[in-house]
């Protein structure tokens, strides 16, 4: 295993739409787990005021990154996704990028409300 992204299990959105790529991600070597697990908050030294912003990846060598960069670390590894990653790096169209990131993470349970979808937080084991 690569590594883990880690979302916020709390947010009906995140809970859908990071298993929904478990199929790509799992080509990736990498697993998912809800930020509120356990073991994340164990490995990760964060509040969890700190740990809830963001999406993270949690790489195998204990590096992190986090918001739109994991959406870019994802989409730079999988060939049909390169031209969104190289659009998610051009001067001008990254910050746009990353506010659209930060936007939507910053309403995302008021997304997930709106479009009914429920929170799925889930017990997820510590990795291997």
């Amino acid at each position: 295993m690569r590594g883990w992204i880690l979302y916020d299990g709390s947010c009906g959105f995140c809970s859908k739409w990071v298993p929904f790529w478990s199929s790509t991600l799992a080509r990736q070597g990498l697993g998912f787990a809800p930020l509120q697990a356990d073991w994340v908050k164990e490995r990760i030294d964060m509040t969890d005021e700190e740990l809830l912003e963001d999406l993270r990846l949690l790489l195998a060598t204990g590096e992190v990154i986090s918001g739109p960069d994991v959406y870019r670390h994802v989409m730079r590894r999988a060939w049909w996704m390169t031209p969104f990653y190289l659009l998610s790096i051009i001067p001008g169209l990254s910050h746009l990028f990353d506010w659209c990131y930060r936007t939507f993470a910053d309403h995302r349970y008021e997304v997930s409300a709106a479009c009914r979808l429920p929170a799925e937080l889930t017990k997820t084991d510590e990795p291997d």
